[in-house]
Order: C-alpha cells, then structure tokens, then sequence
C-alpha cells in the first residue's frame, strides 16, 4: 500500500496541477504599494489566448522588457484631485496621469481620471470561474464647447429639420461605455518572474461616441439635436484577457494581452517586480516635523541623509510650495493663509503625508 500511496504522489508532483483560486479586494493593491510593469510590443507568434476551460496552462515566459512603468498606489489625501472624489480610497500615479479608485469588496471602480469624474467599473470582486458581469452602460464624457465657427449657420436648419432655426450656438460629445466581464478559464499562468495559480478574466469594452449641436433661432430658444448626419456615431470595441492570481507576493494582474476582433495579440503587459509591495510609507519615527500648529515656521528632519521631496498642498490639492532637500529643512509659512494644509514627503525609503495647521 506504501509503494502504491508513494507512486501516486510522483505521478502527481510530476504533473501540471493548478488550482481554481478566488481573487478578493484583499489581494489587490493598497496604499504604500509601487508596482512595476512591462511592455512587449512585438510578442512572439507563440504567445496566444490560449484556451478557456478548467486547467489550462499559458505561456509567457519568453516576453521581452521593451518599455518599463512604474505605478505608485497613494492616499487620495492631498493629492492633486483628492478633494474631488471624497468616494476614492486609493489613488494610481501612473506616468504623469491620478486615477481615483474605491476598492470594496465588490469591486474596484474608477470615480476620476485627472479632474474628470467617471464611474467606470475596473475589475467585478471577487473574480471566481465562470463569473459573468455587465457594467453600463456609464457615460465617460459628457462635455460640451462653443461652435466657434465649427459647423457653419447655414447647416442648423437641415440638422434640426427645423426652418427657423438659423444658428448654431454650441457642440457636444458624449461617450458611453458598457463592459462585460468573463472568467472564463482557470489554470497555470507562466510569466518572466516564475509560474502561478491564476483566473483568466476575459474584457470586451464598447465604447460609442455621439455629436450633438444646439441650434436655435437667433440665439432664442432652441434643443440639442443629433449631428449623426455629418458625424455618424463611433463605436468602438476594445477586447483585452488578464490574468490574475491571489498569490501573497503579488497585488495586480500578472499579465494582460491586447487583442484585435479575432484575438491575435497585439500587445502584452506583464509583471517584473515579485515583491509588488516592496516599498513601504515612510514611518513617522524616521521623520520629525514640527511645531504643529505652526504660524511663521515649520521643521522637517529626516533621520537618514536621503534627498527627500517635498509638497505641501491644500484641502482641495493645489499645490503650495515644493522643495528638495537632504536631511532637514525650514519651511517660511508666515504669508500662507490660515487653515489644514498637507505635506507630501518622499524619498528612496518610500512616502509619509502628514497633516498641519497652520494658524
């Protein structure tokens, strides 16, 4: 019985076993984290989709590092846009872009890009086998701007199909988005760092974008009407798989492919870092900033002889003063207006945001 229990057990470790895992909010990214990314843009032919179903294995191992990018998991506090989201619990630097996320156990949505507010749904929770989920359709922009001699007057009457109206006063575009969401494959996924239990997560966005024009009788009175005539109305489909794992090492997607309508892969982005949360915020033992409440004068020292960056900014995010410096430096607030003010610091050790008064 040993020797048949002992035969078992090779065959088994001999063999391509995953698991059917779940991914929860509490595997994703949180404050504090800094995660790196790479590009391939000419993948080799062999990397595909694969297939879907239960225990599959992909492989990605021969990606190439064509482009590198670093994203940086924040507080929404104090930074650019904060005050704008008061719904967002995380905030993604990415390059020079803010994305405003909440993350719940149900999902991770994206309320805001820069100052735009959006509601768009990012990743349904927790990701399972054969979950399906719809988002939308959600309106991402909903913007209007002065005609400034874009359409010519004399197209507001057959645009409105209305003969009194000769003028028209402005243009708008609006773009909705509706996802839908598949896991649709689980199994072993194999990327440049190492291989790893992970759900396949298929994404299919249409996007469709419409004109409109407000034409009215001399500037009186008037509707917005449909510019689909001159501007017929654009729709769009953006097809992407991922794959994910609740590995503890890792808190984002292991590896995203591109796809056009039939799935050739046009692009891939993968994980390069194994310790995604390898930078920690700075501790407030290794930073002393005093007094607080401060009125002519504000200290900051540092411990260690790290450059450190420096942003202090107001409770809607403008950005107040910056600096660099090594070790220890003196802020003049004496011409800062009263009130609650924020101050950003970083170095190569991680970040600290502390709030001060200033009165």
């Amino acid at each position: 019985m040993k020797i048949k229990l002992l035969a078992l057990a090779l065959a088994l470790s001999s063999m391509n076993i995953s698991a059917q895992i779940t991914v929860a909010d509490t595997d994703l990214m949180s404050v504090g984290d800094i995660i790196t990314q790479a590009n391939d843009s000419l993948p080799s032919p062999l990397i595909s989709i694969g297939n879907s179903g239960a225990n599959q294995f992909w492989d990605f191992s021969s990606l190439q590092e064509m482009e590198i990018e670093t994203i940086e998991v924040v507080s929404p506090v104090g930074t650019l846009y904060g005050s704008m989201y008061t719904n967002a619990n995380i905030c993604v630097e990415m390059d020079d872009d803010l994305l405003y996320l909440d993350k719940t156990s149900s999902g991770l949505v994206m309320v805001g890009f820069g100052e735009l507010p959006v509601n768009v749904l990012m990743l349904p929770l927790p990701l399972i086998y054969n979950l399906t989920h719809q988002d939308g359709p959600n309106t991402i922009m909903d913007s209007v701007f002065a005609n400034s001699g874009f359409f010519d007057n004399s197209l507001a009457p057959v645009i409105s199909l209305n003969p009194l109206y000769d003028q028209i006063d402005s243009l708008k575009i609006k773009a909705v988005i509706t996802s839908d969401f598949n896991v649709d494959a689980w199994g072993n996924v194999a990327i440049p760092l190492g291989n790893y239990d992970a759900l396949r997560l298929k994404v299919e966005e249409t996007t469709s974008t419409e004109f409109y024009t407000y034409c009215s009788a001399g500037g009186l009175g008037g509707g917005w009407f449909s510019a689909e005539t001159f501007f017929p109305i654009e729709t769009e489909i953006a097809n992407r798989y991922q794959w994910w794992s609740n590995d503890p090492i890792f808190n984002f997607m292991l590896a995203e492919l591109e796809v056009d309508s039939v799935d050739n892969v046009q692009s891939v982005t993968f994980l390069t870092n194994p310790q995604a949360s390898s930078v920690a915020n700075l501790s407030d033992y290794n930073v002393k900033i005093y007094p607080v409440p401060a009125n002519k004068y504000i200290t900051v020292e540092a411990k260690k002889n790290d450059i450190t960056s420096l942003d202090l900014v107001d409770v809607n995010g403008k950005v107040i003063l910056k600096k660099e410096f090594t070790q220890s430096t003196s802020l003049d607030v004496s011409d800062i207006a009263k009130g609650i003010y924020f101050l950003n610091l970083k170095t190569v050790a991680g970040k600290l945001t502390k709030q001060i008064i200033i009165e």
